[in-house]
Parts: C-alpha cells; sequence; structure tokens
C-alpha cells in the first residue's frame, strides 16, 4: 500500500519539515513529481506529492489561495517546497487555507535533491506496483469471462465496479446520459451537479480530473477508445482507486464498448436492407411484423421518420444515438436524407435530441405495419413542411398547409394535373424528358447551363423543352407556367415511390 504523508515525515535521512495542513497527513502518495510551472496543479492526476522550488508559487495572499485550493480540489496528496530557493514568503493566508483544505505543506531542507524524496515514494511503491499489475490482470480478464454472455455490459461494468470497489458511470460527454442502454443512471441525489461537472469537464483540456460531489469525491477521465464517452467514477473507500488502474478499466471498458457497436452497425446494414424492400412495397404485413420483431419492435403501431441535412455526414450517428437511449429503430440513408422507422410512443424530445441541430425532421401519424408506404409518404410530407417553415420538427397531420395543400391527396391530384401527361409518356423508358425540366429549373432556365450539366448538345436541350411544353400543355416563356411545373415537382420529390431516399431537392 503506498506510503502516507506522515510516514514520509518520519525518513530520519530526508529531514522533511511540516509547514501546514496537519490534519492531512494521512493522504496516501502514489507518486513524487517535480514542476516549476504556474497553475501547478493542472499537472496532477491523482495521489501525487508535488515538488516545487518556488517558482510555481505566486507572492500575493489570494494567488497563494487558488494555489492550495487547486492542488486539493485536483487530487493532490500534499506541496513541497525546497527551502532557500525562489519561494516568496508563504502568506497566513496560505497557511490558514492549508490547514482547513487540509493540504500538508512540507519543508524541503537545503540542498537536498528533490530526487532523494522521489527514491524514498519509489521503494515504498514497490509492493504496490505488484498488487497494480495483479489487478489491472484481472481487469483485462474480465473481457474474457463476458464475450459469450447474453448481457455483456452490465456484466462487464458490474465487474469492474467490484474490482476497484468504486461505482461507475459511463457516459455521453455531450449531455450527460449514459453512454450504453444497459448503463447505469446517476443517483438522484448528485445527478445535477455531477451533471454539471460533466459540462464543466467537455470545455476543459484536462482527461482526468478529481472533483467534489455532495461531499463525496468524484472521478471524470476519457474513455481512451470513444471520444463522446467519459467515464465517471465514485469511489466507495479509502484509499482511492490507483490512477494507473482507473486507465487501464477505462480502456476495458471502451474495448467493450467498441465491440457493442459493432452489433449495431451489423443491425444498422440489415435493417437499411430490409427498410427499403419494405417501402418497395415487397413483403406482405405479416412478413413485415415478424421483421421488425426481429430488430427488437413489440406488436402494435410504429412512426416513420424523414430527416433531411445539408451536412450528410451530421446523419451518420442519428442510430447510435437512438441505440443508446434505448429506442429501438431501423433506419435507411443516402446522400443527406434518412428515413427511421420507431415504435409509436417514441418521445419527440428523443428524436431531437438524436438528431443534428441543423437536419429539419418530419413525422408520419402512427401507422401499422401494412401501412408503412403511408407512413413513409406523410414523414416526406411533413419534411417538406419542416423545411418551409424552419422548424426542426413536424409532425404530418392532415389539414397543415404545406405549399398550399392540406394532405398527400391534394399533393397527388396536382402532381397528377400538371406532370401526369409528361410521366405517363416516359413511364417504362428513360426519363429524359423529367430529367431535362429538373436541371433546366435549377439552371435558371439557361439552356447552355443544362446541356453543360447533363454532358448534351444545346438543340437536345431545346427540343426536350419543347416536348415537355407540348405534353403538359404548359408556355415554358411564362413565369406562370414555370412557376406550376416547379411546384409540382417539388410536391412529386415528397411523393415519390421510386427514390425516397435520395438526396433532397
Amino acid at each position: 500500500m503506498a506510503m502516507t504523508v506522515s510516514e514520509l515525515l518520519s525518513e530520519p535521512q530526508l529531514g522533511l519539515g511540516l509547514v501546514a495542513g496537519a490534519a492531512g497527513v494521512g493522504n496516501r502518495i502514489t507518486w513524487a513529481h517535480t514542476s516549476d510551472l504556474p497553475r501547478l496543479w493542472e499537472w496532477v492526476t491523482g495521489g501525487e506529492l508535488m515538488m516545487t522550488n518556488g517558482l510555481s508559487i505566486p507572492a500575493d495572499p489570494a494567488g497563494q489561495v487558488e494555489l492550495a485550493e487547486g492542488l486539493v480540489a485536483a487530487g493532490a496528496s500534499a506541496l513541497a517546497i525546497g527551502e532557500k530557493m525562489h519561494a516568496p514568503e508563504l502568506t497566513a493566508e496560505f497557511l490558514a487555507a492549508c490547514d482547513t483544505l487540509p493540504l500538508p505543506v512540507l519543508s524541503v531542507p537545503f540542498p537536498l535533491p528533490f530526487v532523494a524524496i522521489s527514491q524514498a515514494v519509489a521503494e515504498s511503491s514497490l509492493l504496490e506496483e505488484s498488487r497494480r499489475l495483479r489487478q489491472v490482470a484481472r481487469i483485462y480478464d474480465l473481457l474474457r469471462h463476458v464475450e459469450t454472455a447474453e448481457d455483456p455490459w452490465p456484466r462487464l461494468a458490474g465487474a469492474v465496479e467490484r474490482e476497484l470497489d468504486a461505482d461507475l458511470f459511463v457516459l455521453d460527454a455531450d449531455c450527460g446520459d449514459p453512454w450504453h442502454p444497459q448503463g447505469s443512471v446517476l443517483p438522484r441525489d448528485l445527478e445535477a451537479e455531477i451533471r454539471g461537472l460533466v459540462r464543466a469537464y467537455r470545455d476543459s483540456t484536462r482527461t482526468y480530473q478529481w472533483r467534489k460531489a455532495a461531499d463525496r469525491d468524484v472521478l471524470m477521465m476519457g474513455i481512451p477508445t470513444h471520444k463522446d464517452a467519459m467515464l465517471v467514477v465514485l469511489p466507495r473507500s479509502e484509499p482511492h482507486p490507483d490512477t494507473v488502474v482507473l486507465l487501464h478499466a477505462a480502456s476495458v471498458l471502451g474495448l467493450e464498448l467498441a465491440r457493442a457497436l459493432l452489433g449495431v452497425e451489423e443491425r444498422r446494414r440489415a435493417g437499411a436492407e430490409f427498410l427499403l424492400q419494405a417501402f418497395e412495397g415487397r413483403f406482405g404485413a405479416s412478413e413485415v411484423e415478424e421483421r421488425l420483431a426481429h430488430f427488437g419492435f413489440r406488436a402494435g403501431r410504429l412512426v416513420v421518420v424523414s430527416l433531411e441535412s445539408a451536412e450528410p455526414a451530421d446523419l451518420a450517428q442519428v442510430h447510435v444515438a437512438l441505440w443508446r437511449h434505448g429506442v429501438d429503430a431501423v433506419s435507411a440513408g443516402a446522400g443527406n436524407r434518412l428515413q427511421l422507422a420507431v415504435p409509436e410512443g417514441t418521445a419527440r424530445e428523443m428524436l431531437l435530441h438524436a438528431a443534428p441541430p441543423r437536419a429539419s425532421m418530419g413525422l408520419s401519424s402512427p401507422r401499422t405495419p401494412s401501412e408503412l408506404r403511408r407512413a413513409l409518404q406523410e414523414s416526406l410530407w411533413a419534411l417538406g413542411t419542416a423545411k418551409g417553415s424552419g422548424e426542426r420538427l413536424v409532425p404530418y397531420t392532415e389539414g397543415r398547409a404545406w405549399l398550399g395543400l392540406g394532405s398527400l391527396e391534394e399533393g397527388q391530384a396536382l402532381v397528377d394535373r400538371i406532370l401526369g401527361p409528361l410521366l405517363d409518356h416516359e413511364r417504362g423508358r428513360e426519363p429524359d424528358l423529367l430529367n431535362t425540366l429538373v436541371a433546366y429549373l435549377e439552371c435558371q432556365r439557361s439552356w447552355q447551363k443544362t446541356a453543360d450539366t447533363l454532358f448534351v448538345h444545346r438543340q437536345t436541350i431545346i427540343y426536350r423543352m419543347r416536348r415537355v411544353a407540348e405534353l403538359t400543355g404548359l408556355d415554358l416563356a411564362e413565369t406562370s407556367s414555370v412557376a406550376q411545373l416547379w411546384f409540382a415537382l417539388q410536391i412529386r420529390n415528397a411523393l415519390e415511390e421510386d427514390g425516397p431516399l435520395r438526396a433532397g431537392a
């Protein structure tokens, strides 16, 4: 077991003296570290005896008190100051703060080298190092024991807790919620305070911090394999878990998180294949229900969610965020659009939490599995409403207007009236006229820009647009005709049956 400050003071060959903080001489020293940098506490991981020749100590009382408080908050065991070097006079305020905190302050006689103190600490730690190595080996071996378990995460986390004699919480570093759906939630009496510490940790450059919450010591540290995950440790007893052992424990937990994510990605790929085929109507109602049950859906209705973002990468982790919060979902995406099927009753707040801030989102009304295609169209319609109104999330409701239309049926009637002859003409063949019309409008009705975009001759564009005018009966020289075509294309984008996951217009 690591030596205490009192035991270090008792080493006769060192001749150390106690200046202040007598109530803390029972603190255990895990290591001795020398530093003369400012803000000395930023180099503490917990349990260190910090040694300085005095350059780290401010001259003013407020600065000295801040130093004492910072060292204690970071978990330092004691502060050793070299005599007859560069230390300013220790103020009464500083000494009183060290007695209150307490922070043992030791005087190092001149010319005793700091390395002599380090050697004394290291020699006393040899047995502790052997114990630490055995404990680290046991922690890594836990991965082998949980590999084939049905619930590996709670079993692994519980085993690590018993090994460390501490309560462990692996949290989302952004929001403070459990990172794993089976992860432990923070104690109610500490939740608000620890969430505040998590926010402060997120904004800090330090990855290893000891703090206080309701008079309990709290350690916060990163998970090496996941930048968005953090480990919160609440020790149950003294002495606190060793720093090195905690780093290895965080690595083991990170490896299990990585293994869990591999399963999530396999499930996502299988779900995407199923959802695309279901949207295309390849399954009967009973088969859709059976496959949804395979993905964790219980019998009942579901909701389809359509998301769109200007940055496709923003949508890549939506399914992971829902999984973390225990929401069963299947998803399929392409480009800047993503479709989700989630159980009825999934909280809208949860969907907003999982979606990126810049994404627009449309929700269908609750539908049975046999109405999946209808749910998709409703979600796309609601997505169009969200994009038009600037709202992040819009549910589909009959009568809510988008582009002046109140329902899918009204939208379909408009598309049939304006684009129907054109669509009928191209059914069963390459949609050259339709693609040319879309490109023509996107290129501000420039013949040459449209030709360059489609890699065809300018005269070909002119011919095709004349055919569009003949089939639709609209004069493309009239602004009102162009507006009708654009309007109908926007509606068709939300109703289109052959490509709901293409990039949004």
